[in-house]
């Protein structure tokens, strides 16, 4: 085994009989739990009750759960999951994607914006930062569980992962290079928030001396990033990680992002009425 940096941490952090405990786990709720502080601290922020911003937290958690577990069924084994439908259920066995919860997501902070009566542009925005909290852990997450590989490279970087293919073959980190580009995202959101101040529910448009839409403009850019550039790094679908599809599903399942950013930029542009 030449060439090629080794990772051979063992994903399971925890083994209690039956049960085991992945670093992946962990690293998910603890992704759910920041990126609720985050999305309570804005609201807050922004003006809103407390009791508020708390309703969204079983929203979100079983948006996530429920988009990402039936993103990856119907998305990537459809087969499979239309003759044992009950399997949908069995999350734990291992299989979410990460486009069905931004999916979910993007329901769900609709549903609680129309419900509480809430302007969804602004509910929407002020989940940004959570988004990008979001997109860092997961990527952070697959490394540690040594999934969602790279492609075969020769680059001085190279990672083998042992618990992926035994450290056949020398790829791309592209879960890292996902992770630290969901922290430069957040980082930008964060100077992005930091620089437009505090604003209240009543003061967010697009006019006036400070740039209080900035924020807004910034999540239509963190959209625009659910196609980012790393994915063309990645083994895609179990594929020969020497000669994989030049597009795997994952790029397409996120294919659509960059127009539906463009559209939401211009909306946030022209209308105010939602």
């Amino acid at each position: 085994m030449n060439g090629g940096l080794v990772w051979n941490l063992d994903p399971v952090f925890l083994r209690l009989g039956p049960v085991q405990i992945r670093y992946y786990g962990l690293v998910f709720v603890a992704t759910l739990l920041l990126g609720f502080w985050v999305w309570r601290r804005q609201m807050l922020r922004g003006g809103y009750a407390a009791v508020v911003a708390d309703r969204f937290l079983i929203w979100g958690t079983i948006a996530t759960l429920a988009g990402a577990r039936l993103g990856h069924c119907f998305f990537y084994e459809p087969q499979r999951f239309m003759a044992d439908p009950v399997s949908i259920l069995f999350f734990w066995q291992g299989g979410l994607a990460s486009h069905g919860a931004l999916i979910g997501l993007i329901l769900a902070l609709f549903l609680f914006a129309r419900r509480n009566r809430l302007p969804v542009l602004e509910v929407i925005d002020r989940f940004a930062m959570s988004a990008a909290v979001g997109s860092a852990g997961i990527r952070l997450g697959n490394f540690l569980n040594s999934e969602i590989v790279g492609r075969a490279t020769n680059v001085p970087w190279a990672v083998r992962f042992i618990y992926y293919d035994h450290g056949a073959v020398a790829r791309h980190p592209s879960q890292l290079y996902e992770f630290f580009l969901g922290v430069l995202v957040l980082l930008v959101l964060y100077l992005a928030d930091r620089w437009g101040g505090t604003r209240a529910a009543a003061s967010w448009s697009d006019d006036g001396v400070v740039p209080d839409g900035l924020l807004r403009r910034a999540i239509r850019s963190r959209v625009l990033q659910g196609v980012s550039n790393a994915e063309v790094f990645h083994s895609y679908d179990g594929a020969d990680s020497v000669n994989p599809p030049v597009l795997g599903r994952g790029w397409i399942a996120g294919v659509g992002c960059p127009p539906l950013g463009c559209f939401a930029w211009w909306q946030a542009q022209c209308c105010t009425s939602l």
